[in-house]
């Protein structure tokens, strides 16, 4: 019992941080390289770790403006983008989702919102100003109940613009200010892919992993403008998207669209679908999928790293037990025990790889903030990973500090004093 007090004694545990603060200042240099490899471990976990952490939140943000009940009808459902000019032979045999369809499915009384949708690239252009090629969608004025958002001037669509597919567009705040400046767009006419438009109203997007820059929404106008004026991929940019009525769940309302749409195409019973449907599970998976990549990936990296710090850790200790053996001797001469000398070297080593872990952690944080700001992502700290980078990196020092300090406790003391 008394053993066991003395191992886990405080004053001894403040005395040996003092040693093991003290042996790492004086060999700064081989002391920094040392910890270099645990934090090039720690600092990769902690980056992707916060970058697919702000990611994920985004996800789930986004399927909660949409709502989880929200699904959509496509030609073809596939993680990348299929090339329209060269399709396979199962997607090439597949009608077009048609308005026709959105407004059958829209009639069926378990559903209370379906239209068709689309989007194409084109640039936003006025009095010569104009920004790179961007989405634009063409929908109704429905469009922010599905994606979220608020239109913070002017108006949507009119049932009559809608109909007739008028020349008017919606703009995403941020690409209005972009093309007009200081000047009011409402009631402006613009360039869009070439084409002119009225500007009608403008729209703030929620901040979400669809909306990361590169792929930001410059306007929104009614489909039949875009389906009579562009041409749109209608294989990987034609789709409509399906709200079921309070008390109908998505699988209900699912079997419903399916069976209505199989019968509006004549499958036969034994014929396969000749579309697909996306519901928000199917989203979560795909992300699943890729955050599973990342964090294989991040584990492989990190792990080297930190192997490598390690065996940096073990030979560094190895070093200062030979150049220490005189003091060993000394602190045995003077009544230290094997376990007092081994606590004082493990004690050591998980200073200087907590040490090296803190910085990690400090490294990864910022690298990952700064990864997520230019992705327009909103990260977290991951605090649980946090606590468990300090207690890996200060493991990583109990483990690899283990052979160096047996061997400074199995010193004979006399041979210690003696040595030069």
């Amino acid at each position: 019992m008394s053993s066991i007090r003395r191992l886990f004694s405080l004053d001894q545990w403040r005395e040996n941080f003092g040693i093991a603060i003290d042996a790492l200042r004086a060999s700064k240099m081989r002391s920094g390289l040392t910890m270099l490899g645990v934090v090039i471990g720690v600092a990769t976990v902690m980056t992707m770790a916060t970058i697919v952490q702000g990611i994920s939140d985004q996800i789930l943000n986004a399927i909660k403006v949409a709502g989880p009940t929200t699904f959509y009808l496509v030609k073809v459902f596939s993680q990348t983008p299929v090339n329209p000019d060269r399709l396979p032979k199962y997607i090439r045999i597949r009608p077009n989702v048609s308005d026709d369809e959105a407004a059958l499915i829209a009639r069926l009384p378990q559903i209370q919102y379906a239209a068709i949708w689309a989007q194409i690239q084109a640039r936003l252009e006025y009095k010569g100003v104009r920004t790179r090629p961007i989405a634009v969608f063409g929908a109704d004025d429905r469009y922010q109940e599905i994606q979220g958002g608020e239109l913070t001037d002017g108006r949507w669509f009119t049932k009559a613009e809608m109909r007739s597919g008028a020349g008017v567009a919606v703009l995403d705040q941020a690409q209005a200010w972009r093309i007009f400046g200081r000047e009011s767009p409402l009631g402006k006419l613009a360039m869009v892919g070439g084409r002119p438009v009225t500007v009608i109203g403008l729209y703030q997007p929620p901040q979400n992993i669809f909306s990361p820059p590169g792929t930001e929404v410059g306007a929104i106008m009614p489909y039949l403008f875009v389906d009579h004026g562009y041409k749109i991929d209608k294989t990987n940019a034609l789709w409509i998207p399906i709200k079921p009525r309070a008390g109908v769940t998505v699988a209900e309302a699912e079997d419903i669209v399916t069976a209505a749409i199989r019968e509006y195409r004549r499958l036969r019973p034994a014929d396969k679908n000749t579309f697909d449907v996306i519901t928000q599970d199917q989203v979560l998976d795909i992300f699943t999928s890729i955050t599973d990549i990342f964090f294989f990936i991040m584990l492989v990296l990190a792990s080297v790293a930190l192997m490598v710090g390690g065996i940096g850790v073990m030979a560094i200790m190895m070093v200062s037990v030979t150049a220490r053996t005189r003091e060993i001797g000394v602190r045995k001469a003077l009544g230290a025990t094997r376990r007092d000398i081994l606590m004082q070297f493990l004690i050591e080593a998980a200073t200087l790889t907590g040490i090296g872990g803190l910085i990690g952690i400090a490294v990864g944080l910022a690298a990952g903030k700064g990864v997520t700001m230019l992705l327009n992502v909103n990260a977290h700290t991951p605090v649980k990973l946090t606590l468990i980078a300090v207690l890996v990196s200060v493991g990583i020092g109990l483990v690899f500090g283990v052979v160096p300090a047996r061997r400074a406790a199995r010193l004979n003391p006399i041979d210690a004093l003696r040595y030069e």
